[in-house]
């Protein structure tokens, strides 16, 4: 079904006919604004030798993985699950990084097998490897900068408490593990956290990673993580993402034409690329109204988008069945047996029993974080690419909830 649809926002009109031929609950994602987000970025570091793989532990549906490799990205991983995802939708294996956390030396050397790069990020595990196979399969370092960053505490991970990386003060630890094993280090990489707004602190991290790369004289590439900061709120700042490129393009090369071999500038970017290009559209079920406030109750819930309760994150939510109508304050909430409030005292055009509301910044940790807690079912998930609708995951089914269980009683 071919539909016009703007460059950045698709308009309401198509949320509400994809509403109409899905069903709701819905995630929509649209292609071309996750090609913009990617075409932007490469632009701003067009002055330096920049990789840029997508984490896509923030959306994984393989199509969404296969747009990314068209693109020209590669891929970002954190389980052995993902780095499948990523072999089966076409990457090559030297496309694919690797970054687990606190996971066995079984799952790096399943990575190893697979022939992707491998990022390691705690002494033990440093340690293990480097004995089972010295230099002959090189790695990666992540390290952890002690810069506290990001939105909020539960998304930084690069302070001192973080579980994240090997502390930089750790530097002569590391460097007897390699010189001991003989490991070859041809990779540092560090991740501060998300939704950084302040280009300053990607600039102090890249300074104490390119001191740290002093120390080991193999490397290949410098891995910054990612940490971009979208706009949630219709006033809301987001990463200057042009000053960046060009403050720390310089700063990257000034360094790479002082070292000895060619270096590449890597980034993880995952909401960056995809959190615009998502809508979660959901059908109100009721209108209550209680002494205190009015809640619109929609059919979904926070085993549909946890971001609200989780992180005390902020989504705009518009009513795409009644644009026009007056603006009115309501409490969006879900139909979870628990408090699962999407949005408090919010003013939105009037709510009417029935009507579809659209969450906007939807792409990342949506469906990706979604449970089937309450035995709720799981949404569908559609793709917009060239004006065409196409559904890219089903909706779950009562099947799909009893597929691994095993009746044993009667």
């Amino acid at each position: 079904m071919a539909r016009h649809t703007h460059a950045d926002v698709l308009p309401g009109q198509v949320l509400m006919d994809i509403a109409h031929q899905f069903g709701t609950p819905v995630y929509v994602y649209h292609a071309e604004k996750i090609q913009r987000q990617y075409e932007k970025m490469k632009k701003a570091f067009q002055k330096a030798p920049v990789q840029i793989y997508y984490a896509c532990k923030a959306l994984t549906n393989i199509n969404i993985l296969k747009l990314m490799r068209q693109l020209g990205a590669g891929l970002d991983t954190v389980s052995i699950q993902e780095v499948q995802l990523g072999l089966r939708a076409g990457f090559e294996p030297q496309q694919i990084i690797f970054t687990p956390n606190c996971v066995d030396l079984d799952e790096m050397i399943a990575a190893k097998e697979l022939g992707v790069k491998i990022n390691i990020d705690n002494i033990s595990i440093l340690e293990q490897f480097g004995n089972r196979f010295g230099g002959s399969y090189p790695v990666c370092i992540r390290l952890n900068p002690h810069i506290n960053a990001g939105g909020h505490y539960k998304i930084s991970t690069g302070h001192i408490d973080s579980k994240f990386g090997i502390s930089i003060h750790q530097i002569r630890h590391i460097e007897r593990v390699v010189k001991s094993t003989g490991l070859h280090v041809n990779g540092l990489h560090m991740h501060t956290g998300s939704e950084i707004k302040d280009v300053d602190v990607f600039l102090r991290g890249v300074e104490i990673l390119l001191d740290m790369a002093q120390h080991f004289d193999q490397l290949d590439f410098i891995d910054l993580g990612s940490g971009f900061k979208v706009a949630y709120h219709p006033d809301d700042t987001e990463t200057d993402i042009d000053l960046l490129g060009e403050k720390l393009s310089n700063l990257f090369n000034q360094f790479a034409g002082q070292y000895h071999r060619p270096l590449t500038l890597c980034f993880e970017p995952g909401k960056y690329l995809v959190s615009q290009a998502g809508y979660f559209v959901v059908k109100v079920n009721v209108i209550k109204q209680t002494l205190a406030t009015v809640f619109a109750g929609v059919n979904s819930g926070f085993n549909h988008l946890i971001r609200p309760m989780f992180y005390d994150a902020y989504h705009m939510i518009r009513n795409i069945s009644n644009p026009q109508g007056p603006e009115r304050i309501y409490t969006v909430v879900g139909y979870i047996c628990e408090t699962d409030t999407f949005a408090w005292d919010r003013k939105i055009n009037e709510i009417r029993e029935g009507d579809y509301l659209v969450f906007y910044n939807a792409g990342a940790y949506g469906f990706e974080m979604s449970s089937n807690y309450n035995s709720r079912l799981r949404p569908a998930e559609v793709l917009v690419k060239d004006n065409q609708y196409h559904l890219i995951r089903s909706r779950e089914t009562l099947d799909d909830l009893l597929r691994n269980q095993i009746e044993v009683l009667d």
